[in-house]
C-alpha cells in the first residue's frame, strides 16, 4: 500500500517550481496610471510609459498644415466630439511620428491635472494589428478617451492581416468604441506595397475591384495628411530652431555651412537629418540637450 505522507513533500515541491514558472499576474487595468502605454498583445496587457519620448511641438517646421489639421481633429476627440482616423503617410524622417505624440502632448497640456480627462495615448506595434479587437474590448466602456497609434504601418504581398485593420476602422458589428480613435503613420499613401497591389490586378478575375479592395483600406481613414521632402530654406530653420532651443551657441555661418555638408552626405533634407545633426553638434560641444 502507497504511503502518501511520504509522497506529499514530493508533490508539494513541485507545484512550487511549476508556480515559479509561470509568469507573473498582468496587474489589473489601470488606465489612470499614466498618460501613454504599449500594448502587448502576448500578455493583453498596457503597460505604464512614464515618461514618452518626443519633440515639442513648436520645434516641427515644414508641417505647419499638418500640424494645424491634426491639432484640430485631436482637440475635438478629446472633447468628446465627432473626429476622423488619421492616416499620415509620406517621406521618411519628415516628423510623421513625432507630431502624433507632439501633438498628444500639446493637448495634455491644456488638460485637468486630473489623469481620466486626460486623453491616453496608446502604442500598438504593426505587428500586433490581429490583435486590435481585443484592444478595443479593452478599452470599450472605458471612460478615459484613448488615441491608438500604430507606427510605420505597412502590408507586403501575402500579409492578409490587413483585414482586421479594416473592420475596425469603418465595419464591424460593434464599430469602433467612441472613446477610440486610430492615427497610424505610413511611407505607403495607400499602406499596401505596390507590388502587392499589381499582383492583385494581374490574378484577379475583376482586376479592378481585387484593386479597389485593397485601396480602401486607406480610404476608411477620414484624415489623409502628407509629408513631403522639404526645401533647403525648410531644412535650415529646422537646424535654428533646434539650436536656439537648446542654447547651442555656434555661429551662424559654419552652422549653415556644416548643416548642409551633413545633409549632402546623408543624402536627404528632413527633420530626422536635421535631428541627428543638432546630437552631432552638442556632443562637440559638450551640452546635453534635453527635451521636456
Amino acid at each position: 500500500m502507497t504511503d502518501f505522507s511520504t509522497l506529499l513533500p514530493h508533490l508539494t515541491r513541485i507545484a512550487d517550481a511549476l508556480e515559479r514558472l509561470a509568469p507573473p499576474a498582468n496587474p489589473a487595468l489601470d488606465l489612470t496610471a499614466a498618460d501613454a502605454f504599449v500594448w502587448h498583445a502576448d500578455r493583453a496587457w498596457l503597460e505604464p510609459v512614464p515618461t514618452v519620448a518626443r519633440v515639442e511641438i513648436d520645434l516641427l517646421h515644414g508641417i505647419d498644415r499638418s500640424k494645424d489639421q491634426l491639432v484640430s481633429n485631436t482637440e475635438r476627440f478629446a472633447k468628446g466630439l465627432p473626429a476622423n482616423n488619421a492616416l499620415l503617410w509620406g517621406v521618411r524622417g519628415m516628423g510623421k511620428s513625432s507630431l502624433v505624440k507632439a501633438v498628444h502632448a500639446a493637448i495634455n497640456a491644456n488638460a485637468p491635472v486630473d489623469p481620466a480627462q486626460r486623453l491616453a495615448l496608446i502604442e500598438i506595434h504593426r505587428e500586433d494589428i490581429p490583435s486590435l479587437p481585443q484592444l478595443l474590448s479593452v478599452l470599450r466602456g472605458q471612460s478615459r478617451r484613448c488615441l491608438l497609434f500604430c507606427d510605420d504601418l505597412s502590408f507586403d504581398a501575402g500579409d492578409t492581416t490587413y483585414k482586421s485593420l479594416k473592420a475596425i476602422l469603418d465595419g464591424g458589428i460593434e464599430g469602433r468604441p467612441e472613446n477610440v480613435l486610430l492615427y497610424a503613420t505610413s511611407n505607403r499613401r495607400h499602406i499596401l506595397s505596390r507590388d502587392m497591389i499589381e499582383n492583385e490586378r494581374s490574378t484577379a478575375i475583376h482586376a479592378g475591384e481585387a484593386v479597389e479592395e485593397k485601396v480602401s483600406l486607406s480610404d476608411r481613414f477620414g484624415l489623409w495628411l502628407g509629408f513631403h521632402a522639404c526645401d533647403q530654406d525648410t531644412y535650415l530653420a529646422m537646424i535654428t530652431g533646434y539650436a536656439e532651443r537648446f542654447a547651442l551657441t555656434y555661429p551662424p555661418e559654419a552652422l549653415r555651412a556644416e548643416a548642409l555638408e551633413w545633409a549632402i552626405t546623408r543624402g536627404a533634407r528632413s527633420g530626422r537629418t536635421a535631428w541627428h545633426f543638432i546630437q552631432d553638434l552638442a556632443g562637440r560641444l559638450g551640452q546635453e540637450l534635453r527635451l521636456s
